[in-house]
């Protein structure tokens, strides 16, 4: 029986599963663990600005997906985060890397590895079949 949503062969049930890597948004977590790792810690409002210049897909990523992900992450123990209360205006969360998180970060890139060859294995595959009908 397949694992159920949100749980996989890898994890088990023990915690939530966080493979659903196929579905193309989710490409904002990577971006985020990366940019917090490059960063040390950022503000949301930080990481949002960072973001398109990373972004793994054309889509734009609302900030509602972007805290979404941020809390999810959060959850999963692989960012922290704490209140920023110094300065003018409002409190603000600054979020942090955790080691789990750098692991996390090695886990996506071995499957943005992987998919990466076979997308490209798929595009050549694909523009040969194009090729051949054009010609025939």
């Amino acid at each position: 029986m397949p694992p159920h949503r949100g749980h996989c062969r890898r994890h088990g049930d023990e915690r939530p599963c966080s493979c659903a890597m196929g579905n193309l948004y989710r490409f904002i977590e990577p971006v985020l663990l990366y940019l917090l790792l490059v960063k040390g810690e950022a503000h949301g409002y930080d990481l949002a600005l960072a973001l398109p210049d990373h972004h793994l897909t054309d889509s734009d990523v609302d900030r509602g997906a972007l805290y979404r992900t941020l809390r999810a992450l959060e959850v999963m123990e692989h960012v922290t985060s704490s209140w920023d209360v110094t300065g003018a205006g409002p409190a603000r969360r600054v979020y942090r890397l955790t080691s789990s998180g750098i692991e996390h970060l090695r886990e996506w890139l071995q499957v943005m590895e992987k998919l990466g060859g076979a997308i490209q294995g798929f595009v050549a595959d694909a523009s040969k079949a194009i090729e051949r009908r054009s010609t025939s």
